[in-house]
């Protein structure tokens, strides 16, 4: 109970991943890392939420492409198709 009302448990924790080593990943690191992910993409070829899923299953984290795409939502990243658009116009700018 708190001067504001009355709060779910959950509501004080972040949910967590399940890796491939056994461990549990919080949701808050797994979008940090899907930020770096998409940081260090090549910009002409942005990839996919699928390509990502792929790349995370390397590090050991198994996840639904829908997982992914919520969390880029959440993070405010546009899909690979709205980046690489991103990229055309900007380059296009430059020229």
């Amino acid at each position: 109970h708190t001067p504001q009302g009355v709060f779910e448990m959950k509501y004080f924790f972040h949910s967590g991943i399940n890796s491939a080593y056994g461990e549990t990943v919080s949701s808050v690191k797994v979008k940090e890392r899907i930020r770096r992910i998409i940081a260090q993409e090549d910009a002409r070829k942005p990839l996919s939420d699928l390509q990502i899923v792929r790349l995370l299953q390397d590090d050991g984290l198994v996840l639904a492409p829908r997982t992914i795409t919520k969390y880029r939502e959440e993070l405010k990243i546009p899909t690979s198709s709205r980046r690489r658009e991103h990229y055309r116009i900007s380059s296009e700018d430059t020229q």
